[in-house]
């Protein structure tokens, strides 16, 4: 008997040491229901009851934390972009490098400066890339300052290197540019660059518009890493909704007419009239024939009186 009572409450997920201790109490002979009941008052619950009311023991950690434990499982870079509201920044390295370097040098701190630019701003997903030839000491024909900079963007996953090669002592380049586009369009995101990429437009009709809407160029001033506050023109978005997934639409303020209450131009002014706000808006014409009617009605009827015996 106590045997299968044992096995019944285990089949109901309460432990071997609460059944025990309740049959202890309660003597061997005692009914289901009573042992349920005191199971019930002890708060004993069933182990799968338990199972859903502990947390789980898996968290999820920001990027960047330093409290992390083996534990714990770590985001991939997929999941975490697809929740960001900021778009991906693709780095032309080549030209940004020699841009900062008037021409003459690979600048490597140009690159630093236009990263740290994106990373203040809160972008996580910034590709640099650079042709693998780079890591090679300089040369007087190619100069390069600070080229510990590649190495230190390269540790942190930001630097990918275009593979290149040397065959039969001549140097086989990949076409780095096709990596930066290609990487920016399978990303949704915005290519860095003062390079227009004519033979890429010309390559793919996809890419062309791509290229179009999604190319933000920059300059260099005293150091400082400064992209233009409208990327695609006076009539186009601002720099923050260009970078951002979701643009925020600003608020329509209408311009006050600078004739104001002497505009004759009525309904048709594309300015603001305060003191027509409530009134119907009717063209000047129509205004004026219902101002001269007004009184010729008034005359006739005075005449029609005076006629009248």
């Amino acid at each position: 008997v106590h045997q299968s009572k044992m096995d019944f409450f285990c089949k109901l997920g309460y432990g071997k040491q609460d059944i025990c201790k309740v049959l202890e109490n309660l003597g061997q002979e005692a009914l289901e229901d009573d042992v349920l009941k005191e199971l019930i008052r002890m708060g004993s619950k069933p182990q799968a009851l338990e199972d859903q009311a502990q947390p789980s023991q898996l968290k999820l950690v920001a990027r960047g934390s330093c409290s992390t434990s083996p534990g714990l499982k770590w985001l991939g870079e997929d999941e975490s972009d697809s929740s960001d509201s900021l778009r991906p920044i693709v780095i032309d390295g080549s030209n940004v490098a020699m841009s900062h370097g008037n021409k003459e040098v690979f600048s490597c701190w140009g690159i630093q400066l236009a990263v740290d630019w994106f990373r203040e701003r809160g972008h996580t997903y910034i590709k640099v890339f650079v042709p693998l030839w780079r890591k090679e000491p300089p040369r007087q024909d190619s100069p390069i300052a600070d080229q510990h900079i590649l190495e230190e963007l390269e540790k942190q996953s930001i630097l990918v290197y275009t593979p290149s090669r040397k065959v039969k002592g001549k140097r086989v380049v990949c076409y780095d540019d096709r990596y930066i586009v290609k990487v920016a369009y399978e990303r949704d995101g915005v290519i860095v660059s003062n390079d227009h990429y004519r033979d890429l437009q010309n390559e793919n009709p996809e890419w062309k518009w791509f290229i179009e809407q999604r190319l933000l160029m920059y300059s260099f001033v005293s150091n400082r890493f400064m992209p233009p506050d409208d990327p695609l023109g006076r009539h186009g978005p601002t720099l923050s909704n260009f970078l951002s997934k979701k643009p925020v639409l600003p608020e329509k303020k209408w311009q006050p007419c600078p004739y104001g209450k002497k505009c004759t131009y009525g309904n048709k002014c594309k300015f603001y009239h305060p003191e027509r706000q409530h009134q119907a808006r009717i063209s000047v014409a129509d205004e004026l024939r219902a101002k001269t009617k007004v009184p010729l009605s008034q005359g006739k009827e005075e005449e029609r009186c005076q006629c009248s015996p």
